[in-house]
């Protein structure tokens, strides 16, 4: 996603001198063409989150629409107190573009595994949280949210080949994408995991079980109302997230759930183990956390007859 990234957002800052980008001194051979292109609009803060928020807070403030790029656990946690004390408690339009969401960045261990990020930026009232399934998703999902007011903060993958069957880059701020399907479960995912979620669907309906994939690439504010009715179709629903269980999607479907009284069983499929040391590639985390295709596929089977 962050060639899509880039590309949308040298469009948009073509036809709006306050778009900006900051980066933390990461992005080596992805951020290069927006800073030939504006190079006095692009500025590496160098290893500097903290400052890098401060900076952007700074820039919002006088008018301009900063984006801020880096690891998502760089972007999002290490400034935290900064993007809570000054885009968010000031409602400014400061972009926060965590890049590698989850296990993407496997081998570099548990320090870059963003799996509490939603859950810490979703939080805030104010915040708007977008996490795009893939690049042509993300590409949408820029152009819908890049100017709306106050922060957001976008969960992006690296993943600029891979598609989700289906989806065709549809989004819309606070909805639901469906990706058809039957009325025995409803698989609903989050990010770049959503690959594994629709292919796990696929099989399972092979296998009899008459299964809805969906998206919510949107997610805070929660897209309640397209949740609540499309949830309230079915006695059983899964989420799938490469996030903590908490905090995060499957937090967000059990408010709704519970807020509107549907008659439905969820399911939490993420990250439930607390940190190991362990590291590894994407494919061997997301089996190791049961959030692969092969494993959403037993879960989904255990939970329709009953078992789960």
């Amino acid at each position: 996603m962050r060639g899509a990234f880039v590309k949308t957002l040298i469009e948009l800052a073509a036809g709006d001198r306050r778009v900006l980008l900051l980066t933390g001194d990461i992005g080596y051979m992805a951020l290069e063409p927006f800073a030939e292109r504006f190079p006095d609009r692009f500025f590496n803060v160098g290893v500097a989150e903290q400052n890098m928020l401060g900076i952007a807070t700074g820039l919002a403030e006088a008018g301009f629409v900063p984006f801020v790029y880096s690891i998502a656990t760089f972007v999002s946690l290490r400034p935290y107190e900064f993007i809570r004390n000054g885009p968010v408690l000031h409602s400014l339009p400061v972009r926060v573009v965590g890049v590698g969401g989850g296990f993407e960045y496997g081998h570099n261990g548990i320090t870059h595994h963003a799996v509490e990020d939603v859950a810490v930026m979703r939080a805030h009232p104010g915040m708007t949280v977008v996490s795009p399934a893939d690049h042509e998703q993300a590409r949408a999902a820029l152009l819908a949210t890049w100017n709306v007011p106050g922060p957001v903060y976008y969960r992006l993958g690296k993943d600029d080949r891979t598609v989700v069957p289906g989806l065709n880059g549809r989004f819309e701020a606070g909805r639901v994408q469906s990706l058809g399907g039957g009325k025995d479960l409803l698989i609903l995912a989050m990010g770049s995991v959503a690959k594994e979620a629709a292919a796990a669907a696929e099989t399972l309906r092979g296998q009899g079980v008459a299964c809805t994939a969906a998206v919510a690439a949107s997610v805070h504010p929660a897209p309640a109302g397209d949740l609540a009715a499309l949830a309230g179709g079915f006695r059983h629903v899964m989420t799938v997230e490469a996030h903590y269980v908490n905090g995060g999607l499957g937090s967000m479907t059990a408010e709704v759930i519970a807020e509107r009284g549907l008659p439905c069983r969820l399911t939490r499929c993420g990250v439930s183990l607390p940190p190991d040391g362990v590291s590894g590639s994407q494919e061997y985390l997301h089996r190791l956390h049961g959030i692969d295709r092969d494993s959403l596929v037993a879960t989904g089977l255990r939970v329709v007859r009953g078992g789960a």
